[in-house]
């Protein structure tokens, strides 16, 4: 039994946050930011909103995409690195929203990789029986940027993606998955404050250890070198050669490292979706929005083979091939 995807959704809050604005306490303008990132704006939340009433949003419209209800459900995995609390997940506070009843609910934390490799989990555990689950990528990082680190606060936006996913017997379907992690890197990307090995001080503020930081130049050495002999071993696994690939949705983590990594990836022949210069990198939710804005677009024919690649934080590196 094959494992498909069944419709796809993606909420973007409301709030437009141009270049200028986002610059402006960070020394640097539009000029600056779309020549190093390719982005021209970005989505953050207003005071009340929070990860799960994006992932909401964006699981309603994966559900009707779907033409599923809320009680078809099995699972619920809410892929998150923001969520609304320590505890509980922030996927109960979706099922609850969406009075799935009968779904088991929990998140994952992968960072930027989270949505494949929840995407393919959610896979694995659906191909043990019949059911149905949805796949929510969802942060909001405007809560835990520092307004003056020009080297993270331009790049972030806020969103949620999310996929149905469940059996299909028309041959389309999810064929292979990779999942990686380089645990060595751990400290490339990361919030150092806030867990048990440094519980959150007012404090941490003033020294950016409550922010979200991260070592720029190594996680693109770590993309440019890492990746493409994954995506390699990757294709040989899945019996496709890259040439093969009809789209390839990545993680929109910056526009101008993504013109160099599709070259070595072996995907020029591919069409590559990006949304990052409207929504910036919106971490574990960016492959779910831009697979979803595709699709509404009708960008992906039936029968068409899409590679989805996320990477980030752990290091780590989520790969997925999908028949449409």
């Amino acid at each position: 039994m094959t494992i498909a995807v069944l419709g796809t959704g993606s909420y973007l809050p409301d709030r437009v946050v141009s270049n200028d604005e986002v610059g402006a306490r960070a020394g640097v303008d539009d000029a600056w930011i779309s020549g190093k990132t390719g982005i021209r704006s970005r989505r953050w939340v207003s005071n009340d909103e929070a990860t799960s009433d994006l992932a909401t949003e964006a699981a309603r419209a994966a559900l009707e995409s779907a033409g599923l209800r809320p009680d078809d459900l099995d699972y619920i995995v809410v892929a998150t690195s923001t969520p609304d609390h320590p505890q509980p997940p922030t996927a109960a506070y979706v099922q609850d929203n969406l009075q799935a009843h009968n779904a088991a609910a929990f998140d994952m934390n992968a960072v930027c990789s989270g949505f494949v490799f929840a995407t393919a989990t959610v896979t694995k555990m659906l191909q043990g029986g019949p059911g149905r689950g949805l796949v929510i990528g969802a942060d909001v990082y405007s809560r835990i940027l520092n307004p003056e680190d020009r080297r993270t606060v331009i790049l972030f936006g806020d969103g949620a993606g999310a996929v149905a996913l469940g059996p299909s017997e028309s041959g389309h379907g999810i064929l292979h998955t990779g999942l990686h992690t380089f645990g060595a890197l751990n400290d490339k990307i990361m919030v150092p404050a806030g867990g048990s090995r440094l519980p959150l001080m007012d404090s941490h503020y003033e020294t950016g250890l409550a922010y979200f930081t991260m070592e720029g130049r190594a996680v693109k050495d770590f993309v440019l070198t890492e990746l493409p002999p994954l995506v390699e071993a990757f294709f040989a696994e899945a019996g496709v050669r890259p040439d093969e690939v009809d789209h390839f949705v990545p993680h929109q983590a910056n526009g101008v490292m993504l013109d160099e990594l599709v070259p070595l990836l072996g995907l020029g022949s591919a069409q590559v979706h990006r949304t990052l210069e409207d929504y910036g990198n919106t971490g574990a939710a960016s492959v779910g929005i831009t697979l979803d804005a595709a699709a509404r677009q009708g960008a992906i024919a039936p029968g068409e083979t899409v590679f989805l690649a996320g990477f980030g934080g752990g290091m780590a590196a989520g790969l997925a091939l999908l028949r449409w």
